[in-house]
């Protein structure tokens, strides 16, 4: 283990040798493994990247603690920098925070921090384009997104950010081959990517499908309240109205307080008919959606 940086590196270096590839210095800054002296401290960013990709309250939480104990002991850690910044993202999209805004403000600084140590980082480009998306500035979004699949088109985080930019801005249509893309490149992908694939089959009205994935989601994650209401407002778009109204029951025994107005207030749609075609299932299975 006191030589794994030195073999992921030398690995690297074998494979390009093998195919013969001629590669410029940007190619080989992009390929290269990108890592830090300290193992204490990448074991501490893998650890807290296990956790974040949970998407629950506890574990993003200790998610957080890692990635700042990885930055203590690196300061100069690109990646532990970027996904401390996510993890002020998820706390603000899921009302985890007693000051939303300040999450955010956060959130932007360890971004932009990664940007600033290492501006072709895969990663840093992708927390700066989740954090551009929920601050609502949608063309800086896509645009980080799509740099970040540019320099690593393996990336598959980098998929996944350029698909749900897609989604919030109304262009559900493009958005499964992006995450067709994600999932082959990462075939033992988090629970929560299904819940953004379902997100968009809702919305092009391929209901039976997004409960496929949800049902899914449930099983991998069974304190989800997300999915649970997607899957309520599905059913309620199906006629299915006993099914829909069991799922919410549910919903309401893991978060007794899932607010509707909270989601509405946060989630960055760029156009407001987009949320409240999710309202609309929910009517249709006469369960409460102000």
């Amino acid at each position: 283990m006191t030589d794994i940086f030195a073999v992921q590196d030398d690995v690297t270096t074998q494979i390009v040798a093998a195919l013969a590839l001629n590669l410029s210095s940007g190619d080989r800054q992009s390929i290269a493994v990108e890592h830090t002296d300290n193992q204490e401290a990448y074991d501490c960013f893998l650890r807290g990247r296990e956790l974040f990709f949970r998407t629950t309250k506890d574990a993003n939480r200790e998610a957080g603690n890692l990635l700042r104990r990885a930055i203590e002991l690196d300061p100069h850690y690109a990646p532990a920098h970027a996904l401390l910044g996510a993890t002020h993202v998820i706390d603000y999209a899921n009302g985890w925070t007693a000051s939303p805004t300040q999450a955010i403000e956060e959130a932007e600084k360890a971004a932009r921090q990664a940007v600033e140590l290492n501006e072709r980082h895969p990663y840093a480009l992708w927390a700066l384009a989740l954090i551009c998306l929920w601050a609502r500035r949608y063309d800086e979004a896509l645009g980080k997104a799509e740099k970040a699949v540019e320099f690593n088109p393996n990336f598959a985080d980098g998929h996944i950010a350029r698909g749900l930019i897609l989604h919030y801005v109304g262009r559900s249509e493009e958005v499964l081959k992006c995450f067709e893309r994600a999932m082959a490149l990462e075939p033992s992908f988090p629970e929560i990517w299904l819940q953004f694939r379902a997100q968009a089959l809702y919305q092009l009205g391929r209901y039976p499908e997004a409960v496929g994935l949800l049902k899914r989601r449930i099983l991998r994650n069974p304190d989800t309240d997300s999915s649970r209401a997607l899957l309520a407002a599905s059913y309620g778009q199906m006629g299915l109205i006993d099914e829909a109204r069991e799922a919410w029951r549910e919903l309401l025994r893991v978060n007794p307080g899932y607010s509707i107005e909270q989601r509405r207030k946060v989630l960055p749609y760029k156009y407001p008919d987009e949320f409240e075609r999710f309202v609309e299932g929910l009517r249709k299975a006469g369960l409460p959606a102000p």
